[in-house]
C-alpha cells in the first residue's frame, strides 16, 4: 500500500515536471518565434522609409523642375507682351506726331488763308465803294439824259411792268376761262339738262290764306253765331283769323302758320256739313281736324320717302317732311322742292358716278329745319343739322345739310351735288316768286355794286336780274382790264347778294370815230 502511494506521488511528479519543461519549452519557442516576427517588421518598416525618403526626395526635385519652368514660361509671355505694347507705343506715338505735324500744317495754311481774306476783304470793300461811286455817277448821268428822276423812272418802269403783267394775266385768265368752259360746261349742261328732262315738278303757289266756299251766304251768320261766339271759339281753338266780308259764298281763313290754316279750313268744312255749328260741336271738330291733319302729315312724309325711294329714315324724321307739305319758301311748296332736289340729287350721282341712295337721302333732308324753323331759334340750316345729327344720320348727309347755302365748306361730292340741285330746283322758271320790292332792290343793288369800279360809265341790270350790262369808257379801261373787271363784279356779287340761279356779267367797250364828210 505505501509503495503504491509512492508510485502514484512519483508519477505525478514526474507530470508536473514533465508539464513545465513542456511549458518552458514552448514558452521560449514563442518568445523566439515573436521576437524574430518583430525583428523582420522593423526591418520591412526601415526599408518603407527609406523608400518613402527617396520618392519623397524625387517628388521634390521634379515639383521644383516644374515651378522653375513655369516660372520661366511666365517670364517669357510677359516679356513678349512688354515688347509688343512697347512696340504699340511707339507706333501711336508716331501717328500722334505726325498728325500734330498735319494739324500744324493746317494751322499755318488757315492762319495764309485767313490773311489772304482780310486783304480780299479789303479789296472788296473798296471796290463796292468804287461801284456805289459809279452808280451814283451812273443814275446822275441816267437823270441827266432822261430829264427824270430815280423816282419818276421807277415809278414809270412799274407802270410798264404792271401794264404788261396785268395784260398777260387778262390773257392767261381768258385762256383758262375758256379752255375750261369748253371741258367743263359742256359735261355740266349736259348733266343737268339730263337730270332736269328726267325730273318734272309742279309747283304752286301757296299764300297765308285759304279760302272756304259756303252752300250760301246764310251760312256766314251762323258760323258767327250768337253775339259772335261760334267764331270766336272757332279762332281760340285754331288760332287762325276768319275773314267774313262782301264775298259771295265764301270765308277767308287768314294765318301765318299754315298748318293751323288747314286744321281751320278741314274743322269749318266739316261743320258746314254737319250744319250743327256750337261751341261744343266746333270743339269736336277741331279736335278731329287735328288728328286728321296729323294723319295726313304721316301720310306725305311716307309718300315722299316712297316717291324718292329713300328708306330707313327716322319716323320723327318722316313726320317733319309730312309737315314740310304746309310750308313754303318764295311760294314754292317746301315738301315738293325736296323731292324735286332728291330726284336731282340721284339723277347727277349716277351721271357722276357717286352713291345714288345717300345722294337722294341727303337731298330729301337737306330742308328738313323748314319743317320747325318757325317754332325754334336759328336758320333752317343749323336747324336741320342738329335734327340729323339726333337722329343719326350719316356725316355726308349732316355735311350736305349744313353746305347746301354755302355756310360750311361741302366735304364730299355728294354735299356738292346737293347744292347743284337745289340751285337747279329753285332757279327753275316758275319755281319761285319774289316780293315786287325784293326784286327792285336786287336791280339796284347790282348797278351799285358795277358802279363802284373806277371807269365804269353806265350799267343795265336787264333780264330780270339774270344779267348785267357794265359800259365803260375806253379811254380808262383796256381790253386787259375787262377781262379783270367782269371777274372782279361777279365775284362781288356773289360776296353782297342773295340771289337763286346766276347773273351774267357783261362788260362793253366800244370806241366810235365819227367824222362829215362836206
Amino acid at each position: 500500500m505505501p509503495s503504491a502511494v509512492v508510485v502514484g506521488i512519483t508519477a505525478v511528479v514526474t507530470l508536473i515536471i514533465a508539464v513545465s519543461i513542456t511549458w518552458l519549452a514552448a514558452t521560449v519557442y514563442h518568445k523566439k518565434v515573436v521576437e524574430a516576427k518583430i525583428g523582420s517588421a522593423e526591418e520591412k518598416a526601415r526599408r518603407i522609409i527609406d523608400d518613402a525618403l527617396k520618392t519623397a526626395e524625387t517628388k521634390k526635385r521634379e515639383a521644383l523642375l516644374e515651378v522653375k519652368e513655369e516660372s520661366l514660361k511666365t517670364k517669357n509671355e510677359l516679356d513678349r507682351e512688354t515688347r509688343e505694347r512697347r512696340t504699340e507705343l511707339q507706333r501711336y506715338e508716331k501717328r500722334v506726331l505726325s498728325k500734330e505735324e498735319a494739324v500744324d500744317k493746317k494751322a499755318d495754311a488757315i492762319e495764309k488763308r485767313e490773311s489772304g481774306v482780310a486783304a480780299k476783304e479789303e479789296e472788296l470793300k473798296r471796290k463796292s465803294i468804287e461801284v456805289e461811286e459809279l452808280n451814283d455817277k451812273r443814275l446822275q448821268e441816267l437823270e441827266r439824259i432822261s430829264g427824270l428822276t430815280s423816282e419818276q423812272a421807277k415809278d414809270y418802269l412799274l407802270k410798264t411792268v404792271e401794264d404788261e403783267v396785268k395784260g398777260d394775266t387778262a390773257k392767261l385768265y381768258k385762256e383758262l376761262e375758256s379752255r375750261a368752259k369748253e371741258d367743263a360746261a359742256k359735261k355740266a349742261k349736259e348733266y343737268v339738262v339730263t337730270a332736269i328732262q328726267k325730273c318734272a315738278a309742279d309747283h304752286v303757289a301757296e299764300t297765308t290764306i285759304s279760302v272756304v266756299q259756303l252752300p250760301n251766304d246764310e251760312m256766314k251768320g251762323r258760323i258767327i253765331g250768337r253775339e259772335g261766339r261760334n267764331i270766336r271759339t272757332l279762332e281760340t281753338m285754331t288760332g287762325v283769323d276768319l275773314i267774313i266780308d262782301d264775298t259771295p259764298e265764301a270765308v277767308i281763313l287768314s294765318g301765318f302758320d299754315p298748318i293751323r290754316r288747314e286744321v281751320a279750313r278741314i274743322a269749318l268744312e266739316k261743320l258746314i256739313v254737319d250744319g250743327r255749328i256750337h261751341p261744343a260741336r266746333i270743339e269736336e271738330m277741331v279736335e278731329k281736324a287735328q288728328r286728321e291733319v296729323e294723319t295726313i302729315i304721316r301720310e306725305e312724309g311716307e309718300a315722299a320717302t316712297l316717291e324718292v325711294g329713300v328708306h330707313g329714315i327716322h319716323p320723327e324724321l318722316v313726320r317733319l317732311l309730312g309737315r314740310m307739305k304746309f310750308r313754303t319758301s318764295y311760294g314754292q311748296n317746301a315738301l315738293k322742292h325736296s323731292i324735286e332736289v332728291a330726284q336731282l340729287s340721284g339723277l347727277l350721282a349716277g351721271e357722276i358716278g357717286v352713291d345714288v341712295r345717300i345722294a337722294k337721302r341727303a337731298g330729301l333732308l337737306h330742308d328738313i329745319g323748314k319743317s320747325i324753323d318757325h317754332e325754334m331759334e336759328g336758320s333752317h340750316i343749323q336747324i336741320g343739322s342738329d335734327l340729323c345729327k339726333k337722329y343719326k344720320e350719316s356725316p355726308i348727309v349732316i355735311n350736305a345739310v349744313e353746305s347746301h347755302h354755302g355756310d360750311v365748306e361741302p366735304e364730299s361730292l355728294i354735299a356738292c351735288i346737293v347744292q347743284a340741285a337745289d340751285t337747279i330746283s329753285a332757279a327753275r322758271p316758275g319755281a319761285r316768286r319774289e316780293t315786287l320790292e325784293t326784286y327792285t332792290n336786287r336791280l339796284k343793288q347790282l348797278e351799285d355794286i358795277a358802279n363802284t369800279f373806277k371807269g365804269v360809265d353806265k350799267s343795265f341790270a336787264i333780264q330780270a336780274g339774270r344779267e348785267i350790262r357794265v359800259m365803260v369808257v375806253p379811254e380808262q379801261v383796256t381790253d386787259a382790264d375787262m377781262v379783270l373787271m367782269a371777274r372782279d363784279i361777279s365775284k362781288q356779287i356773289e360776296a353782297e347778294l342773295e340771289y337763286p340761279g346766276q347773273i351774267k356779267v357783261s362788260v362793253i367797250r366800244e370806241s366810235r370815230a365819227v367824222d362829215y364828210a362836206k
